[in-house]
């Protein structure tokens, strides 16, 4: 039953039990294999929600914190960040379902990526350094 689970985590209780009942002689109800999953360590949880970033960005980012691991808090001090938001109207649920033990939360099987999405919103630009704060300027409405 564990390698259902590991094959498709997002298997709903019933699923798991009409893949697991196919090959037996004997079938079990789906109580027995909730009562089965929890003995293992599973439980159904909801995945945590991480930002999609590409195998690229991923590298680029490790690049940037190798390159920079033994800057000093002064050295900080003298760096403005400037990042791009979108602000939305609306926001899509999306729930799921996943199948995992404790420990398991951020196994990258067990999380559902988000990406930004529509529903209406302004897309703004800002700074800010150690010294400042810049202003929040809209740069666009969609």
């Amino acid at each position: 039953m564990g390698r259902l689970i590991q094959a498709d985590r997002r298997a709903t209780l019933t699923e798991i039990t009409t893949r697991y009942n196919r090959g037996m002689q004997q079938s079990i109800c789906e109580a027995t294999t909730r009562t089965t999953l929890r003995r293992m360590g599973y439980n159904s949880r909801r995945p945590h929600r991480v930002p999609l970033i590409s195998t690229t960005n991923r590298k680029k980012r490790l690049q940037f914190a190798r390159a920079h691991q033994n800057w000093t808090a002064e050295d900080w001090k003298n760096v403005a960040w400037s990042d791009e938001s979108r602000f939305l109207l609306r926001h899509s649920d999306g729930r799921v379902g996943i199948w995992r033990k404790q420990n398991e939360n951020m196994d990258p099987s067990c999380l559902v990526t988000t990406v930004q999405a529509g529903g209406g919103g302004v897309m703004v630009r800002g700074m800010f350094s150690w010294h400042t704060l810049g202003p929040l300027v809209p740069i666009g409405h969609f």
